[in-house]
């Protein structure tokens, strides 16, 4: 499934805010990603940026005129408003937001707000003590009972010297928003999914720990892609350097049996579990509550005893489709197929981390797809957002045959 913002047409209102510079990074953003963006401007932002600025980008001319007759609609907000598959609001000022609560069109941007049915983002950026107020908060929760979706502003150094929260959100939290909105529709729609990811850490001692080489990258890129597929998905992370995906329930975790845990509960009810975590197999099993020092037994050698960790895929039980992964060195299928047929899986996901773009920490992955039917489709170095999708792609099938009665569609024909 293709990201949902490509081919889509995307509104991108900008009002008279500094953070209005950093709607020019939203929109390149936008583009980058496949979107049609037509930007609105209010008056008072281009005090702040001109339209010149977003037409270099979008290649598209910018709307700041509300009565400009050289317009290539009809009637501009109209024309805007009926296209949009959605609109981004990024940055809103606290009197935007008052005017959109009050159903102002004195401009072309509310003028195309109080016209469109498509969903709404609404990203506010202001000082603390406006975003704080009971007025704007007011309006901002009149908006919310209208449907509109909020990406509220951050905690940081304002505009006035000040701190407090008031900066515009991160551009991958309002764009992450964006596609969830967008994605409602998916063929996932309805569907509780979980995700697990990352590499669980197993204690020696309050300093050490046992843990992999995962970097969570994958597990990551699945719950991003179900939650543009309109899933609602909760993602079971062992410690990462990603930064949590927008839109996305996270559990963080650190041990094997922490995740065990966390994966039992948000289970519960789920409609597939996707295990993308590289879960220790062992764990220590006497921590020391203390550092261990290198002096006596410990300065000759170190012998610590470990005992196994909990099957996650195996012992969580449910009525859900169960995927797993195989991150193998050596004999890739016969080890995955092994693990497939063990584990009772739908789908197994194997791949030789050994392999040059397919190993820890890679952007890309190459995957082989084994199938409780017998299925088997190889797929080439994909990015992983790519590989996500695929992945997805055969669960949504596995849905639909599970709908159908036994059988359902066979998802792929011949081993490549």
């Amino acid at each position: 499934m293709a990201d949902p913002l490509r081919d889509r047409f995307v509104v991108l209102g900008v009002s008279g805010s500094i953070a209005a510079y950093k709607a020019v990074d939203l929109a390149s953003r936008l583009v980058k990603a496949g979107a049609r963006v037509d930007v609105v401007m209010t008056k008072a932002a281009t005090q702040f940026v001109t339209p010149l600025c977003f037409q270099s980008i979008t290649h598209r001319r910018v709307v700041d005129d509300l009565w400009d007759r050289n317009s290539e609609m009809a009637v501009e907000h109209v024309g805007l408003a009926k296209r949009a598959a959605a609109i981004l609001v990024a940055p809103a000022t606290a009197d935007l937001l008052a005017k959109m609560a009050l159903g102002f069109a004195e401009d072309a941007l509310l003028t195309t707000l109080l016209d469109t049915r498509a969903p709404v983002v609404i990203a506010p950026a202001m000082e603390g003590d406006m975003w704080a107020n009971p007025l704007t908060q007011e309006h901002v929760a009149k908006l919310r009972s209208l449907g509109m979706a909020f990406v509220e502003p951050e905690e940081g150094r304002l505009a006035s010297g000040l701190s407090g929260r008031g900066r515009l959100a991160d551009p991958e939290a309002i764009l992450g928003t964006l596609r969830q909105v967008l994605g409602r529709g998916g063929d996932l729609a309805g569907r509780r999914v979980v995700v697990s990811a990352g590499g669980t850490q197993e204690p020696i001692d309050p300093v050490r720990l046992i843990t992999n080489r995962s970097s969570g990258k994958m597990g990551y890129a699945i719950a991003e892609a179900a939650r543009d597929r309109g899933a609602e998905v909760t993602l079971v992370t062992a410690p990462t350097a990603l930064a949590p995906p927008h839109g996305v329930a996270v559990a963080p975790v650190d041990t094997a049996r922490a995740m065990h845990r966390a994966v039992e509960g948000a289970a519960r009810g789920a409609d597939v579990l996707i295990m993308a975590a590289a879960v220790s197999d062992y764990r220590v099993a006497n921590p020391a509550e203390q550092k261990i020092k290198k002096r006596g037994e410990a300065a000759d050698g170190l012998t610590i005893e470990l005992v196994p960790n909990p099957d996650i895929l195996q012992e969580v039980t449910g009525d859900f489709v169960r995927v797993g992964f195989a991150a193998e060195t050596e004999d890739l299928l016969a080890n995955a197929g092994a693990k497939l047929r063990k584990k009772g899986l739908d789908l197994l996901v194997a791949n030789d981390v050994s392999g040059a773009g397919s190993g820890f920490g890679s952007d890309t992955n190459r995957v082989i797809l084994l199938g409780r039917g017998g299925e088997i489709e190889e797929l080439p170095i994909l990015p992983k957002r790519a590989v996500a999708d695929a992945i997805l792609d055969r669960v949504v099938a596995i849905l639909a045959g599970r709908g159908r009665g036994a059988g359902g569609r066979r998802w792929v024909e011949t081993h490549r």
